[in-house]
């Protein structure tokens, strides 16, 4: 985080006079935490990117396709903080937002992603803090996918810290859908009576997204069945 980003949410009216004060002063320990959060996500991209090695040689096949990743930015934190009423301090960001690091692992099939979950949360240095199913229960707009708030451990010269990541693991359909949902709804200076429209529309899309989810695995396994194949 740099200076001129907080001197310009102090003007922009984001920061107030005591929090960017504040703010100023402790700008290391702002820059220390984001590193250590980006020393988390590699922690957590090298746990799947083993697993992903692991599947490859005993079962020769790659349940993960793609591993993505983001730090929260700076404005993204500012205004968790203030919908939280809270200071934007290292205490704050630490207790509270527990987004700030996030890795996202696209799978080719549904049970690929429950299978990553329990091999991730079976290691005995990952805690799980939350879990949130969109599978079992999709959002409204009919989202799917596996979130997790872990915590894993990063090694520092003066022992070990425990640092909180969001997990994402989608399908490969449904990361294309979400991704050109999230495109597509934050457009600006959309009528009302379209964007309900639109919503229902994307709504749809979602459905058929995971109708075609769970085709593509029972075409899957029934490849594996006509090959002798364990499935997994």
């Amino acid at each position: 985080m740099k200076v001129g980003h907080i001197r310009d949410y102090f003007i922009r009216g984001i920061l107030k006079t005591d929090t960017f004060q504040k703010v100023h002063e402790n700008i290391m320990p702002m820059n220390e935490l984001m590193a250590y959060y980006r020393c988390a996500i590699m922690e957590v991209e090298t746990k799947f990117k083993v697993l992903n090695e692991e599947f490859s040689l005993q079962y020769d096949r790659n349940p993960i396709e793609t591993i993505k990743s983001r730090l929260k930015s700076a404005d993204g934190i500012v205004e968790k903080l203030n919908k939280k009423n809270l200071p934007f301090t290292v205490e704050a960001i630490e207790e509270y937002i527990k987004d700030v690091a996030g890795v996202r692992v696209i799978c080719s099939f549904e049970e690929d992603i429950y299978l990553l979950a329990d091999c991730l949360l079976k290691q005995d240095d990952i805690v799980l803090l939350e879990m949130k199913d969109y599978f079992k229960n999709p959002k409204e707009n009919g989202y799917r996918s596996l979130h997790l708030i872990v915590e894993v451990p990063i090694f520092l010269k003066e022992g070990k810290k425990y640092m909180k990541v969001e997990v994402q693991l989608r399908t490969i359909a449904m990361d294309f859908w979400a991704t050109l949902e999230h495109k597509l709804r934050y457009k600006k200076n959309i009528k009302p009576e379209i964007l309900e429209e639109l919503s229902q529309e994307l709504y749809d899309c979602a459905e058929m997204t995971a109708k075609l989810d769970a085709k593509m695995s029972l075409i899957k396994n029934r490849l594996s069945q006509e090959n002798g194949e364990e499935i997994r």
